[in-house]
């Protein structure tokens, strides 16, 4: 039968079942199907001239024409809509977009949100902490060892009466400086002020670090009352000596008002941020005559400036009060100013998580503690007392040392963030402290120098403005780098020794060794190496704690 033979289907066949006529899954392989449906009818498809328009799988055959006198806007809408409909009918397949991109752990990368890796830190301690209690209910009938959570009870009112008596006794500079700024004799800060608020201050810490062997306390509160008055020592020397600097300006200041006789040198600006080395306001500028010249105006200028905030809502001496004194001691900082910036509102949200988090971290440190470090340590003091040898003896040390690597990064993180992250994060959303940046990437460090800044900003702070910035101007930059280093190493070697009561001066040499290491670090050669830098960095770190802790403990 010929192709014009073909008859109608006239209803004869309707008992002939067909299957249901299906739209095809990919839209462009049914355009395709009825594109060549409608050109190869008859057999005749290569005699059909091409559509003007093809016909869209999607519409009911053809677009809407534009006339030829509409707007030129209207035109190029139209032509953009049937060049995409062009091109996605080319796209059989799906495509894939392909640039040069690098991923994420590249060193190249800018990507810096690795907030999950966090999370899942977080998710490790707690399988650690679940198994670990699992573990004792298994062995002991009981989820936690109960050696170092007997010892937060003991004297515990002790405790909390002695934290708070040493608080209050802080606020004796208060009334002191008062006594400074009022007096015109030998008693001004210049003269006599300073020397006893120095005085005042060693008495001080010496008998607060006496209070916990007065009392046999256990190392637990210890720990705590030591940390506390380093804490308050520094705020108070800051409190102290920033308001003294602040008394001798604002004499200078009334001193002007009858400019015969009264000093015309340049007003010193004390150490900020902004200027954190200090500097003189307008040293370039000479004040030789007691008429109203310019240079005159401008020093009363510079020495009112010093007096004030900031922000500029508080003036020297309108700050020397109790309110003004019980907030700075609240407040997450060593460093005392006129004025702070403040949040709006306290998060309550954030606040109680962040009190979670301490409590937390707490009971996570005890852990490891009851689990990973107190058990080895025990055993090595037995083995070191039965050894009859320095060999053997080196031995034990190492593999206590080894022993303890992992439990004490756990710990030296988890100190961390339950300091600069939740306690000081806890203070600051109760004062609405505006400043939150306790800490920057140290975690990144490529040597000690970039650590010490890093990781922990309020004393970093406290060491630059009040040891390192009020001496380099008299000995020297390298000299005044030695005396803050100094300074600082034996702020740690006093805590080491209070809490293990022993005077070894491990931790001191170590801190002290960071200077050659630092310098030989800053070569050439040696700081374009970050990545082997931080890698040394972090090896040094936990190598580090491992071994000074075992060397105070066991030799």
């Amino acid at each position: 039968m010929s192709s014009t033979n073909i008859d109608v289907d006239d209803g004869q066949h309707d008992h002939i079942l067909r299957p249901r006529p299906r739209k095809p899954q990919h839209a462009q392989v049914a355009e395709l199907t009825r594109e060549h449906s409608s050109n190869s009818v008859n057999g005749n498809a290569h005699l059909e001239p091409p559509s003007e328009e093809p016909v869209s799988g999607l519409t009911s055959g053809r677009s809407t024409p534009v006339p030829e006198n509409a707007p030129a806007s209207t035109k190029a809408l139209s032509s953009a809509r049937k060049q995409v409909r062009a091109e996605q009918r080319r796209r059989i397949f799906p495509t894939i977009e392909f640039a040069s991109r690098v991923s994420h752990f590249d060193p190249r990368s800018d990507y810096r949100d690795f907030h999950g890796f966090f999370n899942l830190f977080w998710i490790g301690l707690a399988i650690m902490g679940i198994t670990t209690m699992l573990r004792n209910y298994k062995d002991t009938g009981y989820p936690l060892r109960v050696q170092i959570w007997t010892l937060f009870t003991i004297k515990l009112w002790h405790l909390a009466v002695a934290d708070l008596l040493m608080v209050a006794s802080t606020a004796i500079s208060l009334p002191l400086h008062r006594v400074f700024r009022s007096s015109q004799g030998a008693l001004t800060w210049q003269k006599g002020g300073k020397a006893i608020q120095s005085i005042y201050q060693l008495v001080w810490l010496s008998f607060w670090i006496a209070v916990p062997f007065i009392f046999n306390w256990t190392w637990t509160s210890q720990v705590f009352l030591l940390l506390h008055t380093m804490v308050l020592l520094m705020k108070m020397h800051s409190y102290a000596f920033y308001n003294g600097h602040l008394s001798e300006t604002e004499k200078r200041l009334r001193a002007l008002d009858e400019p015969h006789g009264a000093s015309k040198a340049p007003a010193y600006v004390y150490p900020s941020v902004e200027h954190p080395m200090g500097k003189l306001a307008h040293g370039d500028v000479e004040v030789d005559s007691d008429s109203e010249d310019e240079g005159l105006k401008q020093l009363r200028e510079d020495l009112a400036r010093e007096l004030t905030s900031p922000i500029g809502n508080v003036t020297y001496p309108r700050n020397l009060t109790w309110s003004n004194y019980t907030d700075y001691i609240l407040c997450p900082t060593l460093c005392y100013e006129l004025e702070y910036p403040r949040n709006e509102s306290i998060q309550w949200t954030s606040l109680i998580a962040k009190i979670i988090a301490t409590f937390g971290c707490i009971f996570l440190l005890t852990i490891i503690s009851e689990e990973y470090i107190l058990p080895v340590l025990q055993e090595s003091t037995v083995d070191i007392e039965k050894s009859s040898s320095a060999v053997e003896t080196c031995l034990i040390l190492a593999e206590t040392i080894s022993w303890l690597l992992f439990p004490f990064m756990l710990t030296f993180l988890l100190v961390f963030l339950v300091i600069f992250e939740y306690v000081l994060g806890a203070f600051g959303e109760i004062t609405r402290f505006g400043d939150r940046h306790f800490y920057s990437d140290w975690w990144n460090s490529t040597d000690w120098m970039e650590f010490s800044r890093e990781w922990n900003i309020p004393v970093y702070s406290f060491l630059r403005r009040h040891v390192y910035a009020t001496s380099r101007p008299s000995i020297g930059r390298n000299m005044a780098t030695l005396i803050t280093f100094l300074v600082s190493a034996i702020g740690h070697e006093i805590v080491m020794a209070c809490i293990t009561k022993k005077i070894r001066g491990y931790g001191f040499v170590c801190q002290m060794l960071q200077l050659p290491i630092v310098m030989l670090q800053r070569t050439k050669w040696v700081r374009t190496h970050k990545t082997a830098n931080n890698v040394l960095f972090w090896c040094s770190m936990v190598l580090g704690l491992s071994m000074i802790c075992s060397l105070y403990v066991l030799v």
